[in-house]
């Protein structure tokens, strides 16, 4: 086993890791999944043993044990800083002769492109924008929360509904079905169980977010608290699609809009509809798509981009992943 010609592949969010090993003709030779990438919560050196874990089985099965580049495209990189410090960390691990470190939006974006042009909107457990341009110019969001102007995602949409069922029921708030229809989605009869639950922690914390879904049905069921939290969503995607476009000068273009992430991809009629709407209204010239495809495989693409391989390497990684 040695150097080998290609790329080492690297997504890394919250709750798991994938990487693939792809040969300079676009092969995908190996790939691994392995545990989540929380360097907050554990520090740089022990996230990056997660993914030394999973880049160890995928290096094993592939033959090599270094490529010429590795793009990773890693959560909670969310500052240039952080991203600077992170590729340090893989550099020094000697699996590829040059690294690059990206935010994971990135590689969502990537994922739903045929060139590296456009932008990405990402709602899962949090909410993240970022664009692109072919000549490497980039627009992104710090997307640390509150302290960085971001509302959204599905923590913050839980935790939304939550304080407009609490007040509506005990009286500080306009009526809601959600003081109805969160508790009774936990077996509960009311607002005050909820918040006892919640706070004694006989319902987990990491259980909250099982509460956006049900903001959903709510909302389709007609209710205007929350309805109007879905309208604001909707409001905040195009909100941070239409500033990342007009920083990169692509208002006038005809340029793809992404949406990514598990609260968008479940394509809800409203926030969806929503979002086209606002779209066609303040950047007409937006094409938007939801991004189904794993984030590896945007983060391979960057990869190959970053060494020269032409669009036919390209197409065959794309074609392992969506075929």
């Amino acid at each position: 086993m040695g150097l080998t010609d290609g790329v080492l592949a690297i997504d890394a969010g919250n709750s798991k890791t994938d990487v693939a090993v792809v040969a300079a003709d676009g092969t995908v030779l190996a790939t691994a999944r392995g545990g989540g990438f929380r360097p907050p919560v554990v520090g740089v050196e022990t996230a990056v043993d997660t993914l030394a874990e999973a880049v160890g089985r995928a290096y094993a099965a592939a033959g090599t044990t270094s490529v010429t580049h590795v793009s990773a495209c890693l959560a909670n990189a969310d500052l240039p800083v952080e991203e600077e410090q992170l590729a340090a960390a893989l550099h020094a691990r000697a699996w590829g002769a040059t690294v690059e470190v990206r935010n994971d939006t990135f590689a969502i974006l990537r994922a739903g492109v045929a060139e590296p042009r456009g932008v990405a909107v990402v709602c899962g457990a949090g909410i993240n924008c970022v664009g692109m341009r072919p000549d490497g110019r980039t627009a992104r969001f710090p997307a640390i929360g509150r302290i960085s102007g971001d509302w959204g995602g599905g923590w913050g949409l839980a935790e939304e509904a939550l304080y407009f069922a609490a007040r509506a029921e005990d009286g500080r708030g306009e009526p809601t079905a959600l003081a109805r229809t969160l508790p009774a989605h936990f077996g509960l009869g009311s607002m005050y169980a909820l918040i006892e639950a919640l706070h004694l922690e006989h319902v987990e914390l990491a259980r909250r977010h099982e509460l956006t879904p049900v903001l959903f049905r709510t909302a389709a069921e007609g209710d205007p608290i929350a309805r109007a939290l879905v309208d604001r969503l909707a409001e905040e995607v195009v909100a941070m699609a239409t500033v990342a476009l007009t920083r990169l000068e692509l208002l006038a273009d005809k340029t793809p809009v992404l949406l990514g992430g598990s609260v968008l991809a479940a394509r809800h009629p409203l926030l969806d509809g929503g979002i086209r709407r606002l779209l066609s209204e303040r950047a007409p010239n937006a094409v938007p798509r939801v991004v189904t495809a794993r984030p590896v495989l945007g983060a391979a693409l960057l990869g190959l981009d970053h060494v020269g391989a032409g669009p036919e390497v390209q197409e065959r990684v794309r074609a392992y992943y969506e075929g």
